[in-house]
């Protein structure tokens, strides 16, 4: 079983993530690239909310492509270019994630390899047999 690690003498995470995340041996890893807010039909939406969405729906399919989901997410990094970009891209994040909590960065970026991505997120899980 999974184990959320949040000690006594460090600072209560600022969100819904936690500080370290126990998984034991045996469990099955799985590591996504980065996902980027573009759909199938190669559409960009123009907001971050649009984008973030489209990037965990891709995560959600890669994970059940290996016989997961999302509460078998053990770590989650996203990218936006704007601080202003952090709370939209947080509220999306916070629909997908399950307990335990999953250990989280977030980075304020300069771009991406095209100037209408806004968001980046890659994802590692770990599933237990």
């Amino acid at each position: 079983m999974k184990k959320s690690i949040n000690p006594d003498g460090v600072r209560k995470p600022f969100g819904n993530y936690s500080h370290g995340l126990y998984v034991p041996p045996g469990a099955g890893l799985l590591v996504t690239s980065g996902q980027l807010g573009i759909g199938q039909d190669e559409a960009i939406p123009r907001s971050v909310s649009a984008q973030a969405e489209l990037c965990f729906q891709a995560i959600g399919k890669i994970l059940a492509e290996a016989d997961m989901g999302f509460e078998d997410v053990i770590r989650i990094t996203g990218y936006v270019t704007t601080r202003e970009d952090f709370p939209a891209y947080m509220d999306v994040r916070d629909r997908y994630i399950a307990d335990p909590m999953p250990v989280s960065t977030l980075l304020i970026v300069s771009g991406f390899t095209r100037a209408e991505f806004l968001v980046e997120v890659e994802v590692t899980a770990a599933k237990l047999p």
